[in-house]
């Protein structure tokens, strides 16, 4: 009988031969390649693929302490405003030579903790995107992980914060200069820091444009929760609604097409995130955020996090504020009759 050929691994020296780099060039481009030029990185994993090199994480890990991952935390990934950045941000993680592991708390902050320590017994750190938890249990999982907050304004753990005020300002200024006079925004979820944020947004500037606004209850961001909000829209005598996301919104646009309420001949309809606006019918006037740029700079801030040293007293966490800004489609318009008209 043949003898079976058995075909050697490649090693992290066959890899630095072929691409003419040294070893430690190598393993760099694997977990720190933002340190190279990226012609570097890029020759470098061109001559793995070639080989059939995979880094080994695992002894990596064993050799440095880390795990050669991240953790991710959302509260609902089936809402379209979470795809967006959770690609973003295994992308970022790729390009540092890690993995993302990502976990769903079913919007109920009690399983968050739980889901932290998990995910931070896994990776060298997790994201945590809209939180729905106290800021005293943020900060207590923060002080046994290294975490990194979206959606989240608290000043003793770094965080992106994708600043909707601007965009729901430019929302009302937008109603009012089409002739809307009385406006209600469809909440979402009450333990939600984005939510909190737009409703203070919506008052202030509502107040200072002289609208009426009516603040519906607060509900889960989903298409049934919004079909449902419609009758309470109606109810209050309003002629708009600015929707807490665009979930929220296109259930609206189903709820008033059901009551025979024509969208935005008789009420007009604004959503936020821009995540699902230009395929709604019709398409949706909406506030765009950055989810996308979010992940990145959370992926970021968590590297930072991950290798720098234990900070001192004076240390203070990043922070990083992408703002958000209206973007007008097809589902306001001229106020001409309806409720409250």
């Amino acid at each position: 009988m043949r003898p079976v050929s058995v075909r050697r691994r490649p090693t992290l020296r066959l890899v630095a031969d072929r691409a003419g780099v040294s070893p430690s060039t190598v393993s760099r481009a694997f977990t720190r390649p933002e340190l190279l030029a990226p012609e570097t990185v890029e020759r470098v994993r061109a001559a793995a693929s070639e080989l059939g090199y995979v880094a080994d994480v695992y002894a990596r890990g064993l050799r440095s302490g880390r795990r050669g991952a991240i953790g991710l935390v959302v509260p609902d990934i089936a809402n379209a405003f979470f795809p967006p950045l959770i690609r973003a941000a295994q992308a970022a993680a790729a390009a540092h030579g890690l993995t993302t592991v990502i976990a769903d708390s079913d919007e109920d902050p009690a399983n968050e903790p739980g889901l932290v320590e998990q995910l931070g017994a896994q990776t060298d750190g997790v994201i945590l995107v809209s939180s729905r938890m106290s800021a005293d249990q943020i900060v207590e999982v923060g002080r046994r992980r290294p975490l990194v907050l979206v959606n989240r304004d608290i000043s003793e753990l770094p965080h992106v914060l994708i600043d909707s005020a601007p965009g729901m300002r430019q929302a009302l200024e937008h109603l009012a200069g089409l002739g809307h006079r009385s406006v209600a925004y469809a909440s979402g979820p009450a333990t939600s820091w984005s939510n909190g944020q737009r409703e203070r947004a919506l008052r202030a500037g509502a107040a200072e444009l002289g609208l009426r606004l009516t603040v519906l209850p607060h509900r889960r961001p989903s298409q049934e929760a919004g079909h449902a909000a419609a009758a309470e829209v109606l109810a209050a005598g309003a002629t708009a609604v600015v929707a807490f996301d665009d979930a929220l919104a296109q259930g609206l646009l189903v709820g008033f097409a059901d009551a025979g309420v024509a969208v935005p001949e008789t009420v007009s309809v604004i959503g936020c995130d821009d995540t699902i606006a230009d395929v709604t019918a019709p398409a949706l006037t909406t506030v765009h955020g950055p989810t996308r740029r979010a992940g990145e700079l959370a992926v970021q801030l968590l590297m930072d996090v991950v290798g720098a040293p234990a900070a001192g007293d004076g240390h203070r966490p990043a922070v990083a504020v992408v703002p958000a800004h209206l973007v007008v489609r097809r589902s306001t318009a001229e106020l001409a009759a309806g409720p409250g008209a």
